[in-house]
């Protein structure tokens, strides 16, 4: 059986992205951030959409250019610290955010992608983190259910691809993005090295083909990628 070819252009992959789609967008900071990839979202300008993210980037980069164009409507994170514009947003009520531990908004994802309702913590109890979630009692001790997530649609960014879209990330850049290849409808991923099928060894593939949908290759890196530069 011959593989598919899922490579293409930009534009065409995010294009399938529609007005109310929940989209996760991998990174933490600038590595593993897909900027290309949100550029052409900007770009492409579907609404109303809910971002799954963990943090909003600092201004003039990342996420806040779809802050900044106004097509999120609600964002799923575990901090804004470093975006006053974020900020100012969901003080003034213009959009919706969802606080999480860190750790509980990784193991929501890694839930949604392998099948499961949801995951059990006592991470947040008391807490206004715990303020809607359901407590059940086991053995005396409460936990609160985090339910998993799932997305439309996944924008990750990965160092390198072969064309079935077996995936190979580089350092830190790993983070978030392997848990959101598998927690999404469709995943979209920008490669820095596009490889032909078999240019990446077994071993040094961390997110399998399977997973991916639609792979489209990076030019030269903008300034938004300099902290990763290699």
């Amino acid at each position: 059986m011959k593989l598919p070819d899922k490579t293409c252009a930009m534009d065409d992959a995010v294009g399938k992205i529609k007005d109310g789609d929940t989209v996760m967008i991998g990174g933490f900071g600038v590595p593993g951030t897909p900027m290309a990839l949100i550029h052409a979202l900007v770009a492409h300008g579907a609404r109303n959409l809910t971002l799954v993210k963990n943090d909003a980037n600092e201004p003039a980069m990342g996420v806040d250019h779809l802050l900044r164009s106004g097509q999120v409507a609600r964002l799923i994170t575990t901090h804004l610290g470093l975006n006053s514009y974020a900020i100012g947003l969901m003080n003034a009520g213009e959009i919706e955010v969802e606080f999480n531990a860190q750790g509980i908004l990784a193991e929501r994802i890694r839930a949604g992608g392998a099948g499961l309702g949801g995951v059990l913590s006592d991470i947040g109890i008391g807490t206004e983190l715990a303020e809607g979630k359901t407590v059940i009692d086991m053995a005396g001790t409460p936990f609160l259910i985090e339910t998993a997530l799932r997305a439309d649609v996944a924008l990750i960014h990965a160092d390198s691809a072969d064309t079935f879209g077996n995936l190979a990330y580089v350092a830190t850049a790993r983070n978030f993005n392997p848990l959101m290849a598998m927690a999404a409808d469709c995943v979209i991923a920008e490669v820095e090295r596009l490889l032909p099928l078999g240019g990446l060894a077994p071993n040094d593939v961390h997110t399998v083909g399977v997973f991916v949908d639609h792979v489209t290759q990076l030019g030269a890196l903008s300034e938004e990628y300099a902290v990763v530069r290699r």
